[in-house]
């Protein structure tokens, strides 16, 4: 097996599980806001924290969603995170009540670069790598670091050739 690489150890997520542990994602922040339990807003890291913080605000009524664009994938190389738009600085201060949420922590230099911006907000991802976890405060599913996610809006169906044999 170590002949595969790095995209070849994937881990498919459909539309129906990224939703299901998005509600879980919600389920498990529910009541943990520093206002007697509630968040202020949710800010979604484009793009892939969007459809999980929709998911989010919408579980817990955050009707104050913004974004933050931060670019540190070019397909599947890594590069330098940069900040492409930042979300409302009047909205966002110190992060404080500021629910910031990811599809992924993988390096976590994504969220490394948010946190120095925003240190009192709170991380909230829907898959952790072990490499990025001291970056993210809550997540769902930790998955191994040589694993390649393919996230639903990143895939089509077709048919695909089994693993062993063509019959």
């Amino acid at each position: 097996m170590s002949d595969l690489l790095p995209h070849e150890k994937g881990f498919h997520v459909s539309w129906d599980q990224l939703h299901r542990d998005s509600r879980a994602l919600a389920w498990r922040l529910d009541g943990h806001g520093p206002d007697d339990g509630a968040w202020r807003a949710v800010v979604a890291i484009t793009r892939g924290g969007m459809a999980p913080a929709m998911i989010v605000s919408r579980e817990l009524d955050i009707r104050t969603v913004d974004t933050i664009s931060v670019r540190s994938y070019s397909h599947q190389d890594r590069s330098e995170a940069k900040i492409l738009k930042a979300p409302d600085t009047d909205l966002m201060g110190d992060g404080t009540g500021i629910l910031v949420v990811d599809d992924l922590v993988d390096s976590g230099k994504t969220l490394e670069l948010v946190r120095s911006l925003y240190p009192n907000a709170h991380f909230a991802t829907v898959y952790a790598k072990p490499q990025g976890r001291p970056m993210v405060d809550t997540f769902i599913t930790e998955v191994s670091q040589d694993t390649w996610i393919f996230f639903p809006w990143d895939m089509a169906l077709q048919y695909v050739e089994p693993y062993r044999g063509t019959d």
